[in-house]
């Protein structure tokens, strides 16, 4: 017994000597400890070697005791612990303490703490980390604590219990979301909370901030809110008399965040001074957030909005505005103004997923909307007349060569008045099915057929008067009168506006087959076959009495059904010219591509068809054919006898140039000289006059890597025109007669219609190439900068890239976009109408954060200026400042507008030009 007690006595011995001796000596080499608990001697006092020898000290150690199988120790500490110092690693059993220098790191679960003075005190649990003064009196290696997502950079020093999770911190800067807290004195909780001794509050992420709020007391709850005492507002540390008695500043994703609107500031010509888009922004939950706003105007009026956001991720997405403003001018005013109007916007996106699909996109309201609410940020909005909207439903039967679709369609043009309705557009499709795909003969193996089935009702306010046929109808032969009355489209009007509604059903079948022809051509064949399916159809019939035509409608189902049958062939042709001893030009290429076609239509005007009928128009006994459905939603049968031969040439023009790169090697570059000029026209052998119809032709062309393009379009009559004076009134007419214009000495033809369209876009920036690029590009970008990709960014960017024109771009120094058009006109007997305009567009940077925008035109016919707009924005890094002045027309106004910029678009280099919901 003495001697096992005494060999266990050595054996603690010589165990204790080399940890003893290892506090005492720095470390050789870089040393990463892995601890899974304390060790048991850091966990008893230490002891005095002198004792070790009594036989007391030994029974109070015994074995059953510390080696017990049943009761595992269980220390404070349950997670692994790891640490590393580059420089050194010392321990110190006795204060229980372990000392890392330079370069050090500790990490305790989700923690993780930097610098180059860390200190472990197992006795206490808890951390001390500071930075190293070096020779010349700086600071190195200040303390940088990260706990999951949330990261403190520390100025002095910091103490953490990772125990308790609990932390005071000397003079810190820490994010929340896109804001930043810095304290002189921090203590953080172990739910993150922390509270703030004399501490700010900014979105600028800059060491010397360009703003923030300064507060003797602050609190953060983590993922909710900054609640503070009394603050005030500070620019460039320059104290300023506004603030408030205490603060509420969500500390949540900006995409969950609820807060105050701040309105925009600005006059205008009607309304005066105002207030604009003043209320408070909801985030409900993840799916949908709201922003009720409000407009307020000196001169009597006011405005009320209510704008939604919603999303399900992988399912999808859109949002709803609705904008009703009210103005009555003052009862003094010399001209008084009272208005209500409203306008509703709706745009429902789904996720590409599944057999169907549901989307929306409406704009609609009063027709005085866009002449009286001027639209601070684009004013192309109040020009604009033409509005469509689409409500849609399509769905794929599985397995099936089926599908189906149905449209709620809307147009207005708030100019006229007019507003047109489709209530509903139901299609059902089959797709093209090759019933002889097994056979040898490639025209029977290539024939398929196809149906297609379309029901529509229409509702229109123009209504047709009830009695007589217009006399533009009887001139035109056929055709909707651009003489019928509209009446406005509201409940008073609805029975009339369903009494006149149009509706019908139309099938088509077209069949077609696909074949090569003389090894060298293309052929097809088709043949299309339409039914059309109506509840009524209408008869004429000559008055005597008025002089006039009438007609009146008769009910009961009735089919229409014409067909054609057509046939074409086309081929490609290419020319090389080389130039051999051009330095330039390699060469030049040229490719043709002409298509010729015969289509066979008989005469669905003969009465066997009862398609038409021929009505006596006068006393004079002339006649003419009406189609028993003009008018009708998908209208009658053709009129005349078709035997025409259809030719179109589609040419394009290349050149080959030769290019020298940096190493002197000679690269080739492709341009394009024309990138199309098309030629077309028919000859109709059935009809009896004009047999040859008007040649179109159109050129599309591009210069300078795409940043200048051309386009001309022209058609060409080639029949004579005989021009008469009448010599009692000396009026002018003319007509065309059916000879051709060379034979009459008018040259070839006189051009019925000619445009042309120069549109540029030049900046010293390179161009982005195609959108995929330009997304990689910007997310590479915002990557390298450090920051971290989710989905608000990749939404940001996709607004960015999709719609780039409300966005400034900081880095390009200017840029500058033109558009000139010319049109001209002549119809026989008409004088020649020529239009031409050019505008403008682009920005200035005067300076590395002042930048100058601006749009206009100039109108030549009348020698005016288009409407024009001035813009002045102002980069102040986590601000934004956008000044906008429209300065002469009806839209006159000007609007300021000063708000924070998200750090999002701080990282990206680019600011909105617009607020999300404009």
């Amino acid at each position: 017994m003495r001697n096992t007690c005494f060999l266990l006595l050595l054996f603690l011995f010589m165990w204790a000597m080399p940890q003893k001796g290892y506090s005492q000596k720095r470390s050789q080499r870089n040393v990463e400890n892995r601890i899974t608990a304390p060790d048991s001697v850091l966990r008893t006092p230490t002891m005095n070697p002198s004792v070790l020898d009594t036989l007391p000290a030994i029974k109070s150690d015994t074995i059953p005791k510390s080696d017990s199988t049943k009761i595992a120790p269980k220390g404070d500490i349950q997670t692994e612990i790891k640490y590393y110092a580059e420089d050194s690693i010392i321990t110190d059993f006795e204060s229980k303490k372990v000392f890392l220098h330079k370069g050090a790191w500790f990490e305790y679960g989700l923690i993780r703490l930097d610098a180059d003075l860390i200190i472990i005190d197992w006795e206490k649990s808890e951390i001390f980390a500071s930075g190293v003064t070096d020779s010349l009196g700086a600071i190195e290696g200040n303390p940088i604590f990260k706990e999951g997502a949330t990261s403190y950079e520390i100025r002095k020093e910091m103490r953490y219990n990772f125990k308790s999770q609990k932390a005071i911190i000397k003079d810190v800067v820490t994010e929340q979301q896109d804001g930043l807290l810095r304290g002189q004195t921090i203590k953080k909780d172990k739910d993150g909370s922390i509270y703030l001794d004399h501490g700010f509050y900014t979105t600028c992420n800059l060491a010397e901030p360009h703003w923030h709020i300064n507060s003797s007391k602050i609190k953060s709850i983590r993922g909710k809110q900054v609640v503070t005492g009394p603050f005030n507002l500070y620019f460039n540390n320059i104290p300023t008399p506004l603030g408030l008695p205490f603060g509420i500043i969500p500390d949540t994703p900006e995409e969950k965040a609820s807060g105050i609107v701040f309105p925009s500031y600005g006059q205008e010509q009607v309304r005066g001074f105002f207030l604009r888009n003043f209320g408070y922004y909801f985030a409900f939950n993840d799916y949908i957030h709201t922003r009720v706003t409000g407009d307020i105007f000196s001169n009597g009026g006011w405005g009320a909005k209510a704008s939604t956001i919603y999303k399900k991720r992988y399912r999808f997405s859109g949002g709803f505005n609705v904008d009703y403003q009210k103005f009555q001018s003052p009862e003094t005013e010399l001209n008084p103004v009272d208005y209500n109007t409203i306008w509703v916007n709706w745009n429902h996106s789904p996720e590409s997923r599944g057999n169907s699909r549901f989307s929306a996109s409406v704009n609609a309201g009063t027709s005085n909307y866009n002449n009286v609410v001027v639209n601070p940020n684009s004013f192309v909005q109040n020009v604009k007349s033409e509005f469509s909207s689409n409500i849609a439903y399509s769905k794929t039967f599985t397995g099936t060569p089926f599908s189906m679709s149905a449209n709620l369609r809307h147009s207005q043009n708030i100019q006229s008045g007019e507003v047109n309705l489709i209530l509903p557009d139901i299609a059902v499709n089959m797709n093209r099915q090759n019933p002889f795909q097994n056979a040898k003969f490639e025209p029977i193996k290539t024939l398929n057929i196809a149906w297609n089935f379309n029901l529509q009702n229409t509702i229109t306010n123009r209504v047709t008067p009830p009695l007589g046929v217009s006399s533009d109808v009887v001139n035109q032969g056929q055709g909707i009168s651009p003489t019928q009355d509209i009446i406005p489209f509201n409940l008073e009007n609805l029975p009339l506006l369903l009494k006149n509604a149009s509706n019908g059903a139309k099938n088509t079948i077209p069949i077609s087959s696909n074949f090569r022809l003389f090894k060298y051509f293309t052929g097809t064949a088709s043949a299309n076959i339409t039914e059309l399916w109506y509840l009524e159809k209408t008869n004429f019939f000559y008055n005597p009495v008025e002089e006039r035509v009438d007609k009146i409608l008769e009910s009961g189902f009735n089919r229409v059904t014409f067909y054609n049958s057509s046939f074409a062939m086309d081929t490609n042709l290419y020319g090389f010219y080389n130039f051999k001893g051009s330095k330039k030009i390699e060469t030049i290429r040229h490719h043709m591509q002409p298509s010729f076609g015969f289509t066979l239509s008989p005469d669905f005007s003969d009465p066997s068809f009862g398609y038409y009928q021929n009505v006596q128009l006068d006393s004079a006994g002339r006649t003419q054919f009406f189609s028993r459905h003009q008018g009708f939603v998908f209208g009658g049968a053709p009129l005349g006898e078709t035997k025409s031969l259809n030719v179109n040439i589609r040419n394009t023009l290349e050149a080959k140039l030769k290019k020298y790169n940096e190493s002197g090697e000679v690269e080739t570059k492709k341009i394009p000289l024309l990138q199309t000029l098309n030629i077309s026209t028919n000859y109709n052998f059935a009809a009896d006059s004009f047999q040859l119809a008007p040649i179109r032709m159109d050129t599309r062309t591009s210069f300078f890597d795409n940043k200048l393009s051309l386009n001309i379009a022209a058609t060409l009559d080639p029949y004579a025109e005989l021009v008469t004076t009448n010599p009692e009134t000396g009026a002018v007419t003319g007509r065309r007669v059916n000879q051709f214009a060379w034979k009459s000495g008018q040259g070839l033809g006189k051009f019925r219609n000619v445009t042309m369209n120069i549109n540029g876009n030049l900046n010293p920036a390179k161009q982005g190439g195609q959108a995929g690029e330009m997304r990689d590009q910007m997310t590479d970008d915002f990557l390298q900068q450090g920051g971290q990709l989710n989905e608000f960014v990749e939404n940001e960017i996709n607004q960015i890239i999709n719609d780039p024109s409300q966005y400034i771009e900081w880095n390009i120094p200017w840029s500058f976009g033109f558009g000139f058009n010319i049109a001209y006109n002549q119809q026989p007997g008409r004088e020649s109408n020529i239009t031409s305009a050019i505008n403008i567009n682009g920005d200035l940077s005067i300076s590395e954060k002042w930048k100058i925008t601006y749009s206009g035109g100039y109108d030549f016919m009348t020698a005016q200026l288009t409407q024009s707009m001035i813009g002045l924005a102002r980069d102040l890094h986590c601000w934004q400042m956008n000044v906008s002045w429209i300065p002469f027309g009806r839209f006159t106004s000007y609007n300021l507008d000063i708000r924070v910029k998200s750090s999002i678009l701080q990282d990206l280099k680019v600011s909105r030009r617009r607020s999300f919901f404009d």
